[in-house]
Order: structure tokens, then C-alpha cells, then sequence
């Protein structure tokens, strides 16, 4: 594998190992409103990746992402879609529906090879019809076995996977994107803490005990992943993330599993449907990434 491409390969690796262990960190401040923890994170990464573009000396790309009205507003939307999906992640994890976000990110590379075909005119193989099709075929077995929709699951990753496909070929740097889309998010982070501060009556009675602690943590614990992904997503083939998407939901459904979290007959069911369709586009990256091999591309 060259070493750009390796070193793409780690980065989006790195970033899911940390993802799929991140629900352990956010139950630690399950007391807390998940939308004040979500300001919080907003808050502390934008101060986390100004210290990182100062320290770096990349300050100066900030005027072109303000200046650049394409990038200004591709930056705009992918603020909007990594909040919505955090928002949503902290609630599941901080409300005890772990495996439905483990669920959601097992969905989420059929939701990829979707924005890959709608987008990047990228054909999906067989495999991945074939995953689409178990995929479906679990969500439709929740339907009429339980009644429900696997809501939660859905709306968690549909905004990640969009948020994928908008970075792909923004004109910016890893950090200087995480930076912009943090900062144009902060307004609104600043607001609800305030509003919600003064709602409950005061900062002490936000949270208490060792949460105040964790605060600046949430910063780091969401910045460094999102840095390694964007830096990774921009050098790797976009289906060669089709692979390590898996490692994201498989952790946080062993993470799900140790905290406790029931799992039921027919949630384990959905999920085998789920993961039988996996192995079809498994297979395929698998072929896919040995033939880019042979051809000399992927040394």
C-alpha cells in the first residue's frame, strides 16, 4: 500500500476504533441533558482545534473558507450534519439504546454505496445489492415482527453519511474544515447553554460530581476521531470505508452487550439478517482491494 494510502487507511481506522469504545465516555455523564453535552462538545472542540491550528501555523486557510462561498456553505452543512448525528448519538448512549446506534452504524455503508451511486456515479456491486437488500430485510422484519421502525438507528446515520460524502472533496484541510464547521456551530451551542443555565436555575445545578471534569474532554474525545476521518477520507477510496465502517458498530454493540443492555429476540434477529447481507460487501472489498493489489495501485 503507498504510504499516503496507508496512512488514510489508519487515520479512518484510528478514527472508528475510537468512535466504537466513545459510548463508555458518554455514560459517565448520562446525568447530563444530552443537548447541554452536545454545546459542551461544540464548544470544547472549536477551543481544541484553535490550539491545533495555531500551534500548527495553519490559521491563514480560515480566510479562504469564509471568502470561498462553495466552501463557506459546504462547511455550513457539514456542521449541520455532524451535530445532528452527535445530538442523536449522545441521546441513545445517555438513554440507554446503545444498540440502536450500534445498529444504525452497521446500516450506514449501504447508506454510503447509496450517496456512491447517487453522487460519485459509483456502481454498486453485487455484494452490496445484496447487503442492501438484507438490510432492508432486517428493518422490514423489526416492522412486522415488533410494529416498529428502528427510528433511532435511521436518523442517527443518514446525517453521518452525508456528512461524509459533503467533506469527499471539500477544498480544505482536515483540520481547518473540522475548525470551520465547529466554529460556525457555536453560536448556537453558546445560546442553548445559556438558555438552559438559566432555565435550571444556575451552572451548579447543570450537572454536578465529576461531569464538570469531563466538560473539556468532550472536546477532545469527538475532535480527534472527526480530525483523523477527515483526514483519512480524503485520501482513501470512499468504498474503502466500507470495510472499516464496521468496526464503529461492532464495538459499541460489545460495549452495549457489557453495560448491560437488553438484547431481544427479535432486535437479535434483525441484526443476524443485518450482518448475514454484511458479509456479501465484505467479500466484495475484500476482491476488490486484492485486484488493486495485484494492478500495482495498492502497495
Amino acid at each position: 500500500m503507498q504510504g499516503k494510502k496507508k496512512m488514510g487507511f489508519l487515520t479512518v481506522f484510528g478514527s472508528y476504533v475510537l468512535w466504537g469504545l466513545l459510548p463508555g465516555f458518554w455514560t459517565l455523564m448520562a446525568p447530563v441533558n444530552s443537548v447541554y453535552i452536545l454545546a459542551q462538545r461544540i464548544i470544547w472542540s472549536l477551543v481544541f482545534m484553535a490550539l491545533y491550528l495555531a500551534l500548527t501555523r495553519s490559521l491563514g486557510e480560515i480566510k479562504f473558507a469564509f471568502t470561498d462561498k462553495p466552501t463557506f456553505w459546504r462547511s455550513l452543512a457539514s456542521g449541520v450534519f455532524i451535530t445532528v448525528n452527535w445530538g442523536l448519538y449522545i441521546y441513545a448512549v445517555n438513554s440507554g439504546h446503545v444498540l440502536d446506534a450500534s445498529m444504525g452504524y452497521f446500516i450506514q455503508p449501504v447508506v454510503v454505496a447509496l450517496i456512491g451511486f447517487l453522487v460519485f456515479r459509483e456502481r454498486p456491486t453485487r455484494g452490496e445489492w445484496l447487503t442492501f437488500a438484507f438490510a432492508a430485510a432486517g428493518i422490514l422484519y423489526l416492522l412486522f415482527s415488533t410494529g416498529t421502525v428502528p427510528t433511532l438507528a435511521l436518523a442517527i446515520v443518514i446525517p453521518f453519511a452525508i456528512y461524509g460524502a459533503v467533506k469527499k472533496d471539500l477544498k480544505l484541510t482536515a483540520q481547518t474544515s473540522l475548525f470551520m464547521e465547529t466554529l460556525l456551530m457555536t453560536p448556537l451551542a453558546l445560546a442553548f447553554c445559556w438558555w438552559w443555565t438559566a432555565r435550571v436555575g444556575g451552572f451548579e445545578n447543570v450537572m454536578g460530581g465529576t461531569a464538570f471534569w469531563l466538560l473539556p474532554a468532550c472536546g477532545l474525545v469527538t475532535s480527534i476521531p472527526l480530525l483523523l476521518f477527515n483526514m483519512g477520507v480524503k485520501i482513501i477510496p470512499y468504498y474503502f470505508t466500507g470495510i472499516l465502517m464496521y468496526i464503529n458498530p461492532t464495538l459499541q454493540f460489545l460495549v452495549g452487550l457489557y453495560m448491560g443492555e437488553p438484547l431481544n429476540q427479535d432486535r437479535l434477529i434483525a441484526f443476524i439478517i443485518i450482518w448475514i447481507g454484511i458479509l456479501f460487501t465484505l467479500w466484495d472489498k475484500i476482491k476488490l482491494i486484492r485486484a488493486e493489489k495485484k494492478n500495482g495501485s495498492l502497495v
